[in-house]
């Protein structure tokens, strides 16, 4: 868009983000590896005609999905906010899209704006596989779980803890205080889904929560003994993560979101299993 006429102010976009996970190595830019960072910002810079970064509210991992991250740029072209969605759809991959494009203040900021994220682990329990749901969930079904065992050991973990026993290792996080606001497991049909909201998550945490979780919810450990196991941090003990493909990044909460409700707040199509 090389025609398009430019001024010297500084407009900054935020974007409502979905990806699919599966062939990205994560949110972050890196040297080596396809990265949703760095998709975003090559289309961008093509448009703009100059280099681009963009601010993301999270960073996932490797094979993990986004329902609704949250992003921002900032450019000094004329071309008004609620167009970019619809300029980077035109020449984004397929595994990713733009729901919505909206003006924010230049003091607000993807990341440090943001009060709170919520994630989402889906685990299929059911001992057919299943195409359609494979992308998304981790199919675990040698073992019976039980989701109110699951939930009663989530409850504990509401509030302000430290939660070293869920941090991977190369964390650049300074500390493992984390406000954990809401946890939540429910089961329709063979889908069980975890969802839990804090105000910001360590490296591979959710991950390894549920890695652990699954232990309960076979009855191999009790709820109080994974309770114990954080208020310890025995980080030895926590040995196993879920598969990435089962996590989605559900949402992110703003104390006034720049976006109306129907584009970020439920947008992973729930799976109707119940058979």
């Amino acid at each position: 868009m090389a025609d398009q006429p430019k001024n010297e102010n500084k407009q900054r976009v935020a974007l409502v983000i979905q990806y699919l996970g599966t062939h990205f190595h994560g949110w972050q830019r890196q040297p080596n590896g396809r990265t949703v960072q760095a998709e975003i910002e090559r289309v961008l810079s093509e448009v703009l005609e100059s280099p681009v970064t963009i601010h993301g509210a999270g960073r996932t991992d490797t094979g993990v999905h986004a329902a609704a991250q949250i992003a921002h740029f900032d450019h000094s072209s004329r071309i008004p906010a609620h167009r970019w969605s619809a300029i980077l759809n035109s020449r984004l991959p397929e595994d990713i899209l733009i729901r919505a494009s909206a003006p924010v203040s230049p003091t607000w900021h993807a990341r440090f704006s943001a009060s709170w994220r919520r994630y989402r682990y889906t685990i299929y329990t059911d001992s057919r596989p299943n195409l359609f749901v494979r992308p998304f969930s981790w199919h675990y079904y040698n073992v019976p779980l039980n989701e109110f065992l699951i939930q009663k050991a989530l409850n504990p973990l509401l509030g302000y803890h430290h939660l070293a026993a869920f941090r991977r290792a190369n964390s650049a996080r300074k500390h493992s205080w984390v406000d954990v606001q809401a946890v939540e497991c429910q089961r329709q049909g063979p889908l069980i889904q975890i969802e839990i909201q804090a105000n910001g998550f360590l490296y591979g945490m959710v991950r390894l929560l549920v890695g652990l979780l699954v232990q309960v919810g076979t009855k191999e450990r009790s709820p109080e003994s994974f309770t114990q196991l954080w208020i310890d941090q025995q980080r030895d003990r926590v040995k196993y993560a879920a598969p990435a493909q089962g996590l989605c990044l559900l949402r992110v909460g703003y104390p006034e979101s720049p976006f109306p409700k129907e584009a970020w707040f439920d947008t992973q199509p729930q799976f109707l299993l119940n058979y």
